[in-house]
């Protein structure tokens, strides 16, 4: 190779890794626009809505946000408003935690350098919670990889790391703040992994040891005052599993806790059912708690159906929009070790019918509406409640408008979070890998006659504020025994 080729090379090569390594804001919205444009399912269906006109004029403000950013933070945050444009949910934009860790081992990060902190060691906070005769939010708490330090600072209560695994978060920095309002109610801002905040207006300290900051759950670590309310600490058991469990918790009644339906889950969701078939099918009563179950995988649902069934259901099926990008989830559904060989199939079918038609929505199915049926109606459970909440969403809502076809089943709780029309996320990253797109590859035959998007699913029986949250349990029993 002579030397004017090889500079030449060398030259792209340079420009390669430095793009790789740095992007600018500008050339992450340059990049985001493109993708989302060309392969999120409901790109054109807002654009239909709202009219190409509105879409300019929002790319024009947000073009004049982003030329001064220069911190990815600030980035990630502008360009995510960007996309609230399209709706609330079943999309994201995250900051790479690959290339966090990368940046964290060639140089310490501004959030390792200068993030806030409160440097009280646990045992200094041990002995000043010690001359409190009653902590409220004082204390030591943990939540996932974090053991948290609450300390009260002036009118506010201080959240900072004492401990943290698998985390790019350090000890003493402050990890959220809660603040009384005027009405003696109190709010919270909560920093995320990424260093990014989170406001919520709901902060609770439910019985002695457990908090809820939003959808974030705390136990108490220190100092743990005995539970007397039974009921409270059946709730905390119930909120801050990781798994799915069954429990007798009357004589005719079960409970059946799933906290997430993600295809992971699967094989355990399965395995509780099968092995508690016997007591399932010997109870009048049966309460299936979802709250804060956000989805995940229709296949893990599957079993659960038996045991509500009554009748027909009928299911309404999805269009997917057909890309290069999009298809290559197919790909990795068929790579996917976790996938039985017969999911692999449906797979690679699916990926056959996608990729003969680039550019266009498929179904996958061979109809638009399909109508299951069951060869057995269980005589128990006569009556099934199912506890829902606002964080219930996508596949567990498309579980809800299977379940609420049975005569057997109602609602119990709050509407939810309306997060199902749009679906079937995505995640790629980008150029530079700093950051990580999600978005919907599918869009529902229900619109526009019944869309969930923006409207949720509304209970049968509204459990208002009146009713504790860790009492919802006993109230549905209540209500299913009056049957």
């Amino acid at each position: 190779m002579n030397f004017k080729k090889l500079a030449v090379l060398l030259l792209l090569i340079i420009s390669s890794n430095t793009f790789a390594q740095k992007c600018s804001c500008q050339d992450n919205f340059t990049w985001l626009r493109k993708t989302f444009e060309e392969n999120d399912a409901g790109f054109q269906f807002v654009i239909d809505k709202k009219g190409l006109k509105e879409y300019q004029n929002h790319n024009d403000v947000f073009s004049k946000k982003i030329k001064k950013v220069k911190d990815l933070n600030t980035c990630k945050e502008i360009l995510f408003d960007w996309m609230l444009f399209f709706r609330p949910e079943h999309l994201s934009l995250a900051i790479n935690q690959d290339f966090v860790n990368k940046s964290l081992s060639q140089t310490k990060t501004t959030s390792e350098k200068e993030w806030e902190k409160l440097e009280i060691s646990e045992d200094q906070l041990k002995n000043s919670i010690s001359n409190i005769s009653q902590p409220g939010f004082e204390g030591i708490w943990t939540t996932g990889p974090y053991t948290i330090g609450v300390a009260k600072r002036n009118n506010e209560y201080i959240g900072y790391i004492l401990d943290v695994k698998n985390s790019n978060w350090k000890q003493y920095q402050i990890k959220f703040k809660i603040k009384e309002n005027p009405d003696k109610t109190h709010s919270a801002i909560f920093f995320l992994g990424d260093y990014s905040s989170k406001n919520f207006n709901e902060v609770e300290l439910i019985g002695n040891n457990f908090l809820k900051i939003g959808f974030v759950s705390l136990q108490r670590k220190f100092p743990v005052n005995p539970e007397k309310n039974s009921e409270i600490t059946d709730y905390i058991e119930s909120l801050t599993a990781e798994n799915p469990f069954i429990k007798e918790i009357s004589g005719k009644t079960i409970l059946l806790r799933i906290p997430s339906f993600d295809y992971s889950n699967k094989k355990a969701i399965d395995s509780v059912l099968a092995a508690n078939k016997a007591l399932i099918l010997s109870k009048e009563n049966l309460i299936i708690d979802l709250r804060n179950n956000g989805g995940g995988s229709d296949a893990s649902f599957q079993e659960i159906i038996p045991y509500l069934y009554t009748n027909p259901i009928r299911t309404i099926g999805t269009e997917y929009l057909s890309t290069v990008l999009n298809n290559k989830r197919m790909e990795e559904f068929m790579a996917n070790p976790d996938w039985s060989a017969e999911d692999k199939e449906w797979a690679r079918k699916g990926l056959e019918k996608l990729n003969l038609n680039i550019g266009k929505f498929v179904s996958l199915d061979d109809a638009i509406v399909q109508e299951s049926k069951l060869d057995i109606v269980y005589s128990n459970p006569k009556n099934i409640g199912i506890i829902i909440n606002e964080n219930n969403a996508s596949t567990t809502e498309e579980f809800l408008l299977l379940a609420k076809q049975s005569k057997k089943v109602k609602f119990f709780g709050t509407t939810t979070e309306g997060v199902l029309d749009i679906s079937n996320m995505y995640f790629v990253d980008s150029p530079c890998k700093d950051l990580k797109l999600g978005y919907s590859l599918s869009k529902s035959f229900r619109i526009p006659g019944m869309q969930i998007d923006g409207k949720g699913i509304q209970p049968d029986y509204y459990l208002d504020k009146s009713i504790p949250e860790y009492n919802w349990v006993r109230f549905t029993e209540k209500i299913l025994n009056a049957n």
